[in-house]
């Protein structure tokens, strides 16, 4: 490299200074890991070297748990436990501006690609049961050694997200550090600190590793596994992986979140509220000037009633696809031009906050149609409690990671792991919903029954009063594999968006010909019925969702109109006088959803939804009045 690291560090700092300030990396340092970086130098080797020791703690109290915790592991025996040390006959100084190392990464993936890329990268199987002390003799993979590997990896994975790109690349990425990294013990005193960072000249992701204080020659290389964790209760919980402990004494009911923490999303989403304005009121025959970005409005909203402009200034209605934010400065300067969200409507279409508030119908579990849910950034420990408590009960433990703002399936995922769902904490906020163990299936002739979805376009008019539409048509989605619960990262068995999957099919059935269908798989549960708890729920839902002021609930803004998808699957489930009972499962209230299939089969679809929400001629339109 010419003529040393001094004028490229300017260049160095300007594309990952952000990165290292956000990891606390000291500028002490940067110098020496641009160099490092430059030149792929991994000198750590000079430094620091892998001791196995075995572990015989004969003494420790409880020893029968230990004893019980130790058998299921993978592979019980002596298992070799390792330590790194410092060699380096001279110790290492953390005031040194050399004294940081890269780690390289030996297996880099997103979790839906594990299983496969074991199956058939090269080598990959083998390095990891190596690095994971698992048994693997043999050459080809085997199903067994995978599944231990999938299970054993929530103790080494780590894991970054990109901060730029679609929404699939924004996806986490998991990593496993190279067998020096992975042999860093964990301590509550660390003598070392860690951070990824994506290099950009090269596009690939290494580890820093940096002294927290001097070490002589012998002393222990450590990290904290729970770094940044002060809370006692949260760090037991964050180390469970690595520590295994039961929270069993916490209670597992999960209130409604404090007013204070609606003000707080209410600041983050740097949404205004808008004045309080009269409803407007419009000429009998007005013609609406739309302004929208939305391509499927502009190509098939043909009602004489509505025109189309260019001009955002002189429009009655703004249709726009991306959230709007400043309804005060609308309120004031003008009240008369509808818009088509309402404030504060991420109550309903954010993950967290659809789970917070829905306990207004159903108290600290929730109501019954909704699965039970906590989020893993505020409820950790009452999450870890409640799993613990069903599996001493031998119950099904199923669950679902989720994004609290991702569509399409993205970044989620179905585990029975505990370890798993800890881990998946790390990546991105996510809530952890019960998975459904006992789905009402649909008989697909091709395959047998699978899982399916159910999706209505939910219309909503007005606040105050509150007034709930449903589009008269709704939307089913099938999965590919039969139903059973197992092979939990099989996408086509426990998933039904198939539409953006590529090289995937898409089994399409329209209502009409799907209720006839449905009655004759289950002759004593007629669709009316069904339909009508949907609605129910629906209804439910909607009222708890306005039955406080803003930013508490949706905020009553008479010039504000919407429609939302509302995604729901049926569950077996049990009355209260012992019948069996098809329950509806809201999954999850989409904002502006993709009505491409509606316009295709339905080409009144946007003027019965404008008719409805805007003129307020709804008898003539292709909806149903719920509340």
């Amino acid at each position: 490299m010419s003529g040393g690291g001094e004028e490229d560090l300017p260049a160095f700092v300007a594309l990952h200074g952000a990165a290292l300030r956000a990891s606390r990396v000291p500028a002490r340092y940067w110098e020496s890991l641009c160099r490092k970086l430059r030149g792929e130098l991994f000198d750590a080797g000079d430094y620091f070297g892998i001791m196995q020791v075995e572990e015989v703690d004969e003494e420790e109290e409880g020893d029968e748990e230990m004893e019980e915790e130790f058998k299921k592991k993978p592979n019980p025996g002596n298992e070799p436990c390792f330590k790194v040390i410092v060699t380096n006959e001279n110790g290492l100084q953390a005031s040194n501006p050399d004294s940081i190392f890269l780690i390289d990464h030996a297996w880099t993936y997103r979790v839906e690609h594990a299983r496969q890329q074991l199956l058939h990268v090269p080598g990959l199987l083998h390095r990891m049961t190596n690095l994971m002390g698992i048994d693997f003799h043999g050459e080809i993979p085997d199903e067994g050694s995978i599944e231990q590997v999938l299970q054993e990896m929530w103790k080494y994975n780590q894991t970054y997200q990109l901060s730029q790109g679609t929404a699939e690349e924004k996806v986490p990425v998991w990593y496993i550090m190279d067998e020096f990294g992975s042999r860093i013990q964990h301590s509550d005193q660390p003598s070392f600190a860690t951070a990824p960072l994506f290099y950009m000249p090269q596009q690939i992701a290494y580890t820093v590793l940096w002294p927290l204080r001097d070490l002589e020659t012998g002393d222990e290389v450590t990290r904290d596994y729970a770094y940044g964790e002060t809370d006692r209760l949260i760090r037991k919980c964050v180390l469970l992986p690595w520590v295994p402990n039961e929270v069993l004494d916490v209670n597992c009911f999960t209130p409604e979140p404090s007013d204070e923490h609606y003000q707080a999303i209410l600041a983050e989403n740097k949404e205004k509220l808008p004045v309080v304005i009269n409803p407007p009121v419009y000429d009998k025959d007005k013609v609406f000037k739309v302004f929208t970005d939305i391509q499927q409005v502009l190509n098939n909203l043909t009602h004489p009633r509505f025109v189309f402009t260019d001009h955002e200034g002189e429009a009655d209605i703004l249709y726009n696809f991306s959230h709007f934010k400043d309804y005060r400065k609308l309120s004031e300067e003008r009240p008369e031009v509808m818009v088509n969200q309402f404030p504060c409507e991420n109550l309903l279409t954010v993950k967290d906050c659809l789970a917070s508030i829905s306990r207004r119908a159903g108290g600290p579990d929730g109501p019954r149609w909704l699965p039970r849910t906590f989020n893993l950034q505020t409820e950790l420990p009452q999450f870890i409690s409640y799993f613990q408590q069903r599996d001493r009960r031998g119950e099904d433990n199923h669950w679902i990671c989720k994004p609290w703002n991702l569509a399409r399936s993205l970044d989620t995922h179905i585990t029975n792991s505990l370890n798993n769902i800890i881990r998946h904490r790390e990546s991105s906020p996510k809530v952890v919903c019960k998975y459904i163990e006992n789905p009402v299936l649909f008989h697909r002739e091709d395959v047998g029954m699978v899982k399916f979805d159910i999706r209505y376009v939910v219309l909503l008019r007005s606040i105050k009063p509150l007034k709930l539409y449903i589009y008269d048509v709704f939307w089913l989605r099938f999965s590919n594999r039969a139903f059973s619960l197992d092979d939990l990262d099989d996408y086509e068995k426990h998933f039904t968006v198939m539409n953006y999957a590529p090289g995937v099919t898409l089994k399409q059935v329209h209502c009409e010909e799907f209720i006839p269908l449905f009655e004759k798989q289950y002759p004593e549960h007629p669709w009316t019925m069904v339909q009508a708890n949907i609605f129910k729920a629906f209804a439910e839902l909607f009222q708890v969702a306005s039955a406080k002021p803003a930013p508490l609930g949706i905020c009553d803004y008479p010039s504000s109109r919407a429609i939302y998808a509302v995604d729901l699957m049926l569950k077996w489930d049990t009355s209260r006088d012992g019948k069996r009972i098809m329950q509806p499962q809201i999954l999850e209230v989409n904002f502006n959803p993709d009505c491409d299939r509606a316009c295709k089969y339905h080409p009144t679809f946007f003027n019965d939804v404008f008719s409805t929400l805007f003129l307020d001629e709804a008898d003539s339109c292709h909806v149903t009045c719920i509340v």
